[in-house]
């Protein structure tokens, strides 16, 4: 009986020993990685910065075709003289875009609204970054704006509140023709009315890559339609009138 006893009082003592060995220890927890250091801002967004207010957004991977490798919102162009030309709303452009719209204002476009009597203060953004095909048409072939590649304008604006639309025929002439011409030497595509039915209302530019350089620059400088003076026909004389026949 002392026996027994004993051997139970043993077993007792080394099952939790037994059951501690059979039970696995938790694995240890991985190391967290360490956070991804932010990548260095490309050459170009460190030269644009220079001569803009911009937000870098690096590479853009859209649908399919769509995206770009360097990407920024283009917020405010500063100008020579230290003023601001503000983007309205800001554009999503690839970092050479931005560049190409920024060097256009500054060296061009704000000299030229000069003209009209005040400084130019902001430029209506219609369209920028977008994944769609040409002139949303479905199955058309990838629109630069799918590239971050293109702009599309709508109006500028002045100081003196004044807005520039720059497909109105009612403004001056000259000042559109001036806008058009410098637009066709910084860009490879410039299309605005009379192009193809899709740009009545806006001017769009882009730096799309083609063969040999080859640029299209079809921008329509329409004049107000005419209203010629003619007269209104004389009014009828009245008939008279016979009376009751008896």
């Amino acid at each position: 009986m002392r026996r027994l006893l004993a051997m139970a009082l043993t077993l007792a003592i080394l099952m939790p020993a037994a059951a501690k060995e059979i039970i696995p220890l938790p694995r240890p927890r991985p190391a967290e990685a360490p956070p991804a250091a932010p990548s260095e801002p490309s050459a170009c967004v460190l030269d644009l910065a220079d001569r803009a207010t911009i937000e870098p957004l690096g590479a853009l991977a859209g649908p399919g075709a769509c995206g770009a490798p360097d990407a920024v919102r283009l917020n405010t162009i500063m100008m020579p003289n230290h003023s601001r030309v503000a983007l309205t709303p800001p554009p999503t452009l690839r970092c050479s875009m931005a560049q190409a719209i920024t060097d256009w204002v500054r060296a061009e476009v704000g000299g030229i609204a000069q003209t009209l009597g005040a400084p130019l203060v902001a430029i209506e953004n219609y369209d920028s970054y977008e994944c769609r095909g040409m002139n949303r048409v479905a199955g058309a072939k990838l629109s630069e704006h799918g590239k971050a590649n293109a702009l599309d304008i709508r109006s500028l604006k002045l100081a003196d509140g004044k807005v520039i639309r720059l497909t109105d025929a009612t403004v001056d002439a000259a000042f559109r023709e001036r806008i058009r011409r410098s637009a066709c030497a910084h860009f490879m595509t410039v299309l605005g009315p009379g192009s193809d039915g899709y740009h009545e209302e806006h001017v769009h530019v882009d730096l799309a890559e083609r063969h040999g350089d080859y640029r299209i620059c079809h921008w329509e400088i329409r004049e107000p339609a005419a209203t010629a003076d003619v007269p209104l026909p004389r009014p009828r004389p009245y008939a008279l009138s016979a009376g009751p026949k008896l």
